[in-house]
């Protein structure tokens, strides 16, 4: 099938793996029937994110507001894995692109993880409007990564994280730098912690160890009380200090474990734990299996 001069298809995410991360897959909404494209815009997987370049007789429900979007108008969506949300083509037809893509997505060597960016954790608009020099500039970025994704170039991932990663900044970019500014107490000391959190990342060397790893360390370092960072953090994130910690050093332990040829016991004590078992204990835990198991999955043991 093929939209503005490019060929397209509606693909299955689970066969657009990057053999080396998480997965992505890029889409064209004029080549999508209604069924499908009601399938293609509805919540349905907690661990994907998903930008969306639209335009035509649609409403768009997320997370409480509803959005109308008119033939002519074109706006740029992003959404995250945290709140549900829900396309509703009026004519039955859609037009634009969207990508979606997991967290493991993007390369291990960056720190910067989805939700650090303020266009999906709430902290700047996750809906803009466009201008038309500005789709322009938008739908080019999104034809260059259907291009891409059909290409077989061996390198092709990581150039489909720049696109991403331009398509991010680029948004960001279109609002204004008080807006993003703007920031009550809550979500400053919030976005402190996540930075503070993420620049720990990634380890380079077997021997080095995290020197944040508790509630403690990190309320010392930004200066205040540990329950006050506990409130702030459940406010805005939902979650609490301990669970934000746990979850960002086990997807680094996660991303080791599968990209690193160090052993179990030196990534266990680059993250502070005193025992070995006590990490693979976690470990099993938050993902369901092993260390060890997941690398014979893989078959690197």
């Amino acid at each position: 099938m093929t939209t503005h001069g490019i060929k397209t298809f509606a693909p299955n995410i689970a066969q657009l793996k990057d053999p080396e991360g998480g997965y992505f897959a890029a889409i064209c909404l004029d080549d999508l029937s209604k069924e499908s494209l009601i399938a293609s815009t509805t919540y349905s997987r907690k661990d994907f994110y998903k930008i969306t370049l639209v335009s035509g007789r649609t409403s768009y429900y997320y997370n409480g507001p509803t959005l109308h979007v008119q033939p002519g108008e074109w706006y740029l969506v992003f959404t995250n894995g945290e709140a549900p949300y829900r396309w509703e083509p009026h004519d039955g037809k859609c037009s634009g692109f969207s990508c979606m893509f997991t967290e493991d997505f993007l390369p291990l060597h960056t720190h910067i993880r989805p939700m650090d960016w303020p266009v999906f954790n709430g902290s700047a608009r996750s809906v803009i409007r466009l201008s038309t020099e500005n789709t322009a500039l938008f739908v080019d970025l999104f034809k260059k990564m259907l291009r891409e994704q059909a290409s077989t170039y061996s390198h092709k991932y990581e150039l489909l994280f720049l696109y991403v990663l331009e398509c991010i900044h680029g948004a960001m970019k279109l609002q204004p730098e008080p807006e993003l500014r703007t920031l009550n107490a809550a979500s400053q000391l919030t976005r402190s912690f996540k930075t503070m959190l993420a620049g720990q990342f990634p380890l380079a060397y077997p021997h080095q160890q995290l020197s944040l790893r508790t509630p403690q360390h990190f309320a010392e370092k930004l200066a205040v009380h540990t329950n006050y960072l506990n409130r702030a953090l459940k406010k805005t994130t939902g979650k609490t200090t301990t669970q934000l910690i746990t979850e960002r050093l086990m997807q680094e332990a996660q991303a080791l474990v599968m990209h690193s040829n160090w052993t179990i016991s030196q990534i266990s004590h680059s993250f502070g734990f005193e025992e070995p078992t006590h990490f693979t204990r976690a470990f099993r835990q938050y993902n369901g299996h092993s260390p060890s198991s997941l690398r014979t999955s893989l078959g690197k043991v």
